[in-house]
């Protein structure tokens, strides 16, 4: 019986000094994203899909507002920002390459800032 116990007390343990280690690196921010309906939403937090480090991605339609929380030893911001670009849409720092905009469903397309 002590034996189990103490197997399962170094599990806990082991699992709770991972979760701190995690945490440690892990960051979130919001920015602006611009886009238009939920065609857009699904594009914009696919983007982000499968990418490591990206925990979680949130595009708000009525606010453009990205919530992003991420492991910032795996991936930068920047490099978010530069992925949500390259599926034709502009954040409040990158701008989408005006031919991958220009393909994006007319619905979905935007009023660009300058």
């Amino acid at each position: 019986m002590k034996k189990n116990l103490l197997f399962i007390f170094t599990a806990i343990l082991l699992v709770s000094c991972s979760s701190d280690t995690d945490s440690k690196d892990k960051e979130s921010a919001k920015f602006t994203v611009y886009g238009n309906c939920g065609m857009c939403k699904k594009t914009i937090e696919s983007s982000l899909d499968g990418i490591d480090g990206v925990i979680e991605a949130d595009w708000n339609v009525k606010t453009d507002e990205m919530t992003v929380s991420f492991n910032s030893e795996e991936i930068t911001l920047d490099k978010i920002k530069e992925k949500i670009a390259s599926v034709g849409y502009d954040s409040d720092s990158h701008r989408a390459k005006d031919e991958v905009y220009e393909n994006l469903h007319s619905c979905c397309k935007y009023e660009r800032p300058e």
